[in-house]
């Protein structure tokens, strides 16, 4: 990847962090944690990889507010929509809707359903020989969910390579550890076992993404990308740790986080 592309997709990431960070503040919202854990995907995905057709699916609804920083980046969403984020008759709720914002296909957030969705629109697109693409992004802890397993089973029985899977593997979930509520690994060599071309990947890291993007790009099978994250990056107080998935922010965590993405921005320059 060269240095303008670069710098751009880091300026965009700042930017959305910063934006959904003024969200969480102002609605004194928690899911903090989960928006800083996948931002730089969403980011990779929507700035440096699809085309204008494609659809982005966050399975992972409880980060919406990072999905809306993302559509308030690229003029999607407005200001004055931003502002109505988690406030009464607001679209922009804690769980993005259904048939409300272009941009966001399927309203989700009960967990385990969004890769069934891309399954069925990956294979409509197949069948009308389309070449749109369908970016998927779950949890890892959503991967608890059965119907996750039978979507991937149907991904690999259809050859569904337009259907690219993104696991946001940041290993906390609302109730622990993955490990400890329900043991994934070897979860590559499942999902290998399914048929899938999985690809290994730093989640935070957009020269790693690139590599993975061109992995799946020339990949026979559909793709499962599993990206190594951190749940609550750049919060020292809550990184890593299971009270940033729910809890909200003090005023001195706010100013820390944000501390520490302008810390980060600069330092790649």
């Amino acid at each position: 990847m060269n240095s303008e592309k670069t710098n751009l997709l880091r300026r965009k990431s700042y930017n959305i962090k910063k934006r959904f960070l003024e969200m969480y503040k102002m609605a004194n919202a928690g899911h903090v944690g989960c928006s800083l854990s996948v931002v730089e995907i969403l980011t990779f995905v929507k700035f440096g990889w699809m085309n204008s057709q494609d659809e982005i699916i966050l399975s992972k609804g409880h980060a919406a507010a990072c999905l809306y920083a993302l559509l308030a980046e690229d003029g999607t969403l407005t200001p004055s929509d931003i502002n109505t984020f988690y406030k009464n008759g607001t679209y922009l709720a804690a769980h993005p809707p259904a048939n409300k914002i272009r941009g966001i296909p399927f309203a989700t957030g009960s967990l385990g359903h969004g890769l069934s969705l891309a399954a069925g629109l990956g294979l409509a697109q197949k069948l009308k020989k389309n070449k749109k693409q369908i970016f998927c992004i779950t949890s890892d802890g959503e991967l608890n969910a059965g119907a996750t397993w039978e979507a991937a089973l149907f991904i690999a029985q259809f050859d569904l390579k337009n259907v690219v899977w993104i696991i946001d593997r940041n290993q906390l979930q609302g109730y622990g550890r993955t490990e400890d509520v329900m043991r994934l690994e070897p979860l590559g060599q499942k999902l290998e076992s399914f048929g899938f071309n999985v690809v290994l990947s730093n989640g935070h890291d957009f020269s790693s993404l690139e590599t993975a993007k061109l992995k799946a790009e020339n990949s026979v099978k559909p793709s499962a990308i599993i990206c190594a994250t951190t749940k609550g990056r750049h919060w020292n107080a809550y990184e890593d740790k299971v009270d940033c998935h729910y809890l909200p922010m003090k005023d001195e965590h706010y100013d820390s986080i944000l501390f520490e993405i302008e810390k980060d921005l600069l330092s790649q320059k």
